[in-house]
């Protein structure tokens, strides 16, 4: 017991106190890897304190990986890193330079004294699921993409609500969590908007939409644009087999797709931002001169990495709309 003090009129929590005795005990090497903490119980009649104080402060040090706990037995020494003061949990639905952007402005931004993890779901529930379960408990932020994934809330709802960050995707069933996220059906409704007067030499706007990982907001935007402005358009689920046909403009999602319809192009001798055109999603430092330049409706995701960190730093509670932006190049 001699590890813990607490003293009354110190102006600090006393959880916090309890924290600190325990990070000043292992800096001092009182406490060793593999050492037991004094029970909770022991910690309580000592220093007349509620189970809930003390089980709060052992919780705090589980989450950032200092100890552990054994069911029936106690509180154990797991790390003498007592410099980590979050450990954060963060899950992305796969690894493509846009999550790349975010991961490292997020790292850049976030500050020292703070380890992050990185998982990746790639767009499976099952897989979704045991990532948040197996690390439900041992990390102080969890960060999470949802990405369009059914039967995934019951899931996030058993972690603590107050250390859930939604991230890139939320719909009404998250609404309780702070989030910074894309509005992709406003994004790509206002990014045709703004490249309208361009969009009229071209007879019909093709829109190449799998629907498997993009978000169904892009979608609805694009149609709600089209029909709103009397553009004739069309929706495909793959470019495979398509002829490109003199007035079309194509909006990609998927950078393969991207690809695709520049060589289909370059095979028929067609001439992109006259013959037809090309507005792709997602800004990359290569669209800037591929082709003389892809036009691009995007979301900052640099930006978006920031605004993250910042709301881990601060603790803000809310859902923070993240700026996209149309670019004009060649290829319209």
């Amino acid at each position: 017991m001699s590890i813990i003090s607490i003293q009354n009129n110190l102006g600090l929590p006393k959880y916090k106190q309890i924290i600190l005795s325990v990070e000043k005990a292992i800096d001092e090497e009182k406490l060793k890897k593999g050492d037991r903490l004094p029970s909770v119980n022991k910690v309580c009649l000592a220093f007349s304190l509620s189970r809930d104080t003390v089980l709060q402060a052992y919780d705090e040090l589980k989450k950032r990986g200092i100890i552990y706990a054994i069911p029936g037995k106690g509180y154990y020494v797991k790390s003498v890193e007592t410099s980590i003061k979050q450990k954060i949990f963060l899950l992305f639905d796969e690894l493509n330079i846009f999550k790349e952007d975010i991961y490292n402005s997020f790292l850049k931004s976030i500050g020292k004294n703070v380890q992050v993890d990185i998982f990746f779901h790639h767009f499976n529930v099952p897989v979704f699921k045991k990532l948040i379960n197996d690390s439900n408990g041992n990390y102080t932020k969890y960060i999470i993409m949802p990405t369009n994934l059914t039967g995934i809330i019951e899931t996030i709802k058993t972690l603590p609500v107050n250390e859930v960050i939604i991230l890139d995707q939320t719909n009404a069933d998250l609404k309780m969590y702070p989030a910074i996220y894309q509005n992709h059906q406003k994004d790509i409704f206002e990014g045709l908007l703004k490249g309208k007067s361009r969009l009229g030499k071209y007879k019909k706007l093709i829109l190449i939409f799998p629907g498997f990982r993009e978000p169904l907001g892009m979608k609805t935007g694009f149609e709600n644009f089209c029909a709103g402005h009397n553009f004739d358009y069309e929706i495909i689920t793959q470019f495979t087999d398509h002829v490109i046909a003199i007035g079309d403009l194509y909006v990609i999602p998927n950078d393969r797709d991207l690809v695709g319809v520049i060589e289909e192009a370059r095979n028929h001798n067609l001439k992109l931002g006259t013959d037809f055109g090309i507005i792709s999603y997602n800004e990359t430092p290569l669209k800037k001169v591929v082709a003389q330049g892809i036009t691009t409706i995007s979301t900052h995701f640099e930006a978006m990495g920031k605004i993250l960190a910042e709301m881990v730093i601060k603790g803000k509670n809310e859902q923070i709309e993240n700026k996209s932006s149309l670019i004009m190049r060649n290829s319209l």
